[in-house]
């Protein structure tokens, strides 16, 4: 038993006895291999990640034909102090590196590795240890179990105990998948990191390395068997290629250089909505290429499932082959922030509170656009949800310009039949146009109860010979829709997308009333 577990089940006893009420906090974790290069890449991979990591899993051991610990040439105390000196953990992976007769004498040899791994952490003042042990089977499943369970015995109970599983969206417990045992492997370990990749293999037939489908449901299958406490996503930092008349594919990319390879050639790329995955043709001088591989998108796919199973964080297969970018939004993605275009917006907070109540969405998965206009169309339907009335179907064609296939057709009858919009002349809607702050002050009087008003309230270019005097004084006695500097009111100029996320903001916080 790990040192401390007694301790740690003491303090949990007097706490409860003492009357107070215990309760668990889960954070997010990101943690990543580095596996490519030597250590003056490591460091460079490290450094790319924009202080993004918790955890870094370097190759500094491996096995030797004895199934003894090997140090590799990699280690680098340097970078294990200025990890340190920044507050994250450094916790070498050992690997047979697919070798199965390896992996099979590090199992046998069992006792003797683990001491060794232990002696190493402490020599090198290492974090602990992650087991990628790959390609035994299930004959080799106890063996593997209990390697795992003399780790957990020896190491102090500060030291990580992760162990690398592959993705097994199937339930096999046969073969390559068949040598974990999930349930104790998690009771004597601190992590599972899920490798949920490689769906498509070399040699294998032309796919994605990790279709959405493919990790969902290796997330489910595993959570049968682990904690969700205890569960790392494992995300692609690469890609596989097939070239066309060829019988044999599947070779792998680093995201990094597919990168490169598509924007030198002229390429077809295409986001398939299916799979969530990215799909390049190229046509390179001696063939066409068909290229998977994964982008900011299907990335922030693969973490929102993160945070739709509660899992303790994700990890990644390895640093150094990605466009080191991502790092600039990669923490946020973690925490469920997937509009990079808001992060330090002005109108964040409110823009955040209309996609937590649902009144209004991105452009994309990775988009709001704050600074685009509103049009008309999005004005409609920001105004039904509301009123919270877009389960009715309405099939009158109000306006000429505004077709049933129109993607906002239903919401734009919709306000028709509540009175909250007109259209302008020759019975058209102009779906397509912006707003201005005029009309939508019209859209919002309509659209509230309350006829409050103080004429009082003075801009210099709004009086009473303009179409919107009524509708403008209203909004602005309720202080709802604000003013400029100079005691103007600007009602020709068009509001933007994160303008009316602040509007509505404030009616919400101020529980205004909506005509029924």
């Amino acid at each position: 038993m790990r040192k401390g577990f007694i301790n740690n089940i003491i303090v949990i006893i007097c706490i409860l006895a003492m009357g107070f009420q215990y309760t668990a906090y889960s954070q997010r974790i990101n943690t990543g291999y580095i596996y490519f290069g030597n250590k003056y890449k490591y460091q460079d991979a490290v450094s790319n990640t924009n202080n993004s990591l918790d955890t870094v899993y370097p190759s500094y051991f491996d096995i030797d034909q004895n199934g003894n610990l090997k140090i590799t040439q990699t280690l680098d105390e340097d970078l294990i102090e200025d990890m340190h000196d920044k507050g994250v953990k450094v916790v070498p992976f050992i690997s047979n590196h697919w070798d199965r007769e390896l992996g099979r004498k590090a199992l046998s040899n069992r006792y003797n590795l683990a001491n060794q791994i232990a002696e190493a952490i402490e020599k090198y003042d290492l974090d602990g240890v992650n087991v990628d042990i790959e390609n035994v089977t299930d004959a080799d499943k106890d063996d593997y179990t209990d390697f795992v369970k003399i780790l957990n015995e020896i190491l102090d109970n500060d030291k990580e105990i992760s162990v690398a599983v592959a993705a097994n969206p199937n339930g096999w417990n046969y073969g390559w998948h068949g040598s974990y045992d999930y349930e104790k492997l998690a009771i004597y370990s601190d992590y599972i990191f899920l490798m949920a990749y490689d769906e498509s293999y070399i040699g294998g037939p032309e796919g994605p390395v990790a279709s959405i489908q493919f990790v969902e449901n290796s997330i489910t299958e595993l959570l049968k068997h682990v904690d969700k406490d205890k569960v790392i996503l494992g995300i692609p930092f690469y890609g596989r290629y097939w070239k066309e008349g060829e019988s044999y594919g599947g070779h792998g990319a680093s995201l990094k250089r597919i990168e490169e390879t598509v924007s030198k050639y002229p390429s077809d790329v295409v986001f398939d909505e299916s799979s969530k995955s990215v799909k390049a043709t190229v046509s390179k001088e001696d063939g066409t290429y068909v290229y998977w591989y994964e982008n900011e998108e299907s990335i922030i796919e693969k973490l929102k499932l993160v945070e739709k199973y509660d899992l303790k964080g994700s990890g990644s297969w390895s640093l150094g082959q990605e466009d080191k970018s991502i790092w600039n939004y990669y923490s946020r993605w973690l925490d469920g922030e997937y509009l990079v275009d808001i992060y330090d917006h002005w109108a964040s907070d409110s823009i955040y509170s209309m996609i937590d109540n649902e009144i209004m969405n991105g452009i994309s998965n990775m988009y709001f656009a704050p600074n685009d206009n509103l049009t008309r169309a999005q004005a409609a339907v920001i105004l039904t949800r509301l009123l919270e009335i877009d389960d009715v179907y309405i099939t009158s064609d109000s306006f000429d310009d505004v077709s049933k296939d129109y993607w906002a057709y239903n919401e734009i009858e919709l306000a028709k039949k509540y009175g909250l919009i007109n259209g302008k002349e020759d019975n058209k809607f102009y779906p397509n146009d912006p707003i201005t702050r005029a009309e939508i002050s019209a859209m919002l009087s309509r659209l509230i109860e309350d006829d409050y008003s103080d004429d009082n309230i003075k801009f210099n270019d709004v009086n009473d010979n303009i179409w919107s005097y009524e509708y403008i004084n209203k909004m602005s006695s309720m202080n709802i829709l604000k003013g400029y500097e100079g005691d103007m009111f600007y009602p020709n100029r068009n509001l933007t997308r994160a303008e009316m996320s602040t509007i509505v903001d404030r009616m919400l916080k101020h529980n205004i009333e909506y005509k029924k």
